[in-house]
């Protein structure tokens, strides 16, 4: 088995940011054995392997320590950059192979010590959820309608499915707790991989916060989540919270953990038609001390 290199993704000034393993080589690993080193680390943890056709640089698989996951955005961003810094890049712009379908990648190695990653999502659907689906995240997160502004708890997806709830102010996001089992069962029910509660931080910057309390994943929450900021980004779209641009949307995420991080998302339209996005972030080296405290904060 090849060796494991240790980042955080979606770094925010250098610190913070989800931390990821990635195997940049993982030919011939048994599944067992990725779940194993994601069981091991306490993460959700990256495997690149040879592209099953010519139609692809490489396959990406990604696992946390219940069960395989389809997509996972910081993992895929820390592959190509972990790949940029060991030279194992074939080009700036890479078709990798996911378990949710192509993803593209972009590299710009202009400085080489810290190359920049952004990568390709499908165009988001948002839906809203049922009057009984609300009454159910609420009584999840032990919230009430007051808490929240006047705008829909929304189902919303790129790869994953994504509950986005709007919540009034940074300060009652931050307040939240949750309880692994409810948040389990209450994803189970309305269809979603994580509740993902949302507040507004500057609009006119285009800037917000977030939280992402995962299904099922083995850990309460995540310090960043590429694939919910994704989904986000076209749930902000539907709700006019962001124009019909291209601009930089900020999402931050994982305050409350003691570790903040910074994602990046930039919609992409056709003639007005929004068509996909770029999802990136800062990727840095993770400390070993890092690591010991991840993996407690994590235990499966």
């Amino acid at each position: 088995m090849s060796d494991i290199r240790l980042v955080n993704v979606f770094t925010h000034r250098g610190s913070g940011g989800n931390p990821c393993p990635i195997a940049i080589d993982a030919s011939g690993w048994p599944e067992a054995g990725m779940q194993a080193e994601a069981q091991r680390f306490g993460h959700e943890s990256g495997f690149v392997l040879p592209g099953s056709s010519a139609d692809f640089d490489y396959a990406f698989r990604f696992w946390v320590p219940r069960h395989e996951m389809e997509m996972c955005g910081h993992a895929t961003i820390g592959a190509l950059w972990c790949l940029a810094m060991a030279g194992r890049l074939r080009a700036d712009q890479l078709r990798i192979e996911t378990r949710s379908g192509p993803v593209t990648g972009y590299v710009d190695l202009t400085d080489p010590d810290d190359p920049s990653v952004e990568i390709s999502q499908p165009a988001g659907k948002v839906v809203d959820l049922t009057a009984a689906e609300e009454e159910e995240v609420l009584a999840t997160l032990n919230l009430s309608r007051r808490d929240l502004l006047d705008l829909p708890i929304q189902n919303a997806v790129t790869s994953r499915v994504k509950t986005l709830i709007p919540m009034k102010s940074t300060a009652l996001l931050n307040g939240l707790s949750s309880n692994m089992r409810r948040t389990e069962d209450c994803c189970g029910r309305i269809g979603s991989t994580g509740l993902y509660p949302y507040a507004i931080e500057d609009r006119g910057a285009r800037r917000f916060e977030a939280r992402q309390f995962p299904k099922s994943s083995g850990y309460p929450e995540d310090a960043a989540t590429g694939i919910a900021a994704a989904a986000l980004a076209f749930g902000l779209l539907r709700n006019g919270l962001v124009g019909r641009d291209s601009q930089r949307i900020t999402i931050l995420q994982g305050r409350a953990m003691g570790s903040l991080s910074e994602i990046g998302v930039r919609l992409g339209f056709a003639d007005d038609r929004p068509v996909g996005c770029l999802l990136g972030g800062s990727v840095k080296p993770a400390e070993p001390h890092e690591w010991h405290q991840g993996s407690e904060r994590f235990a499966v």
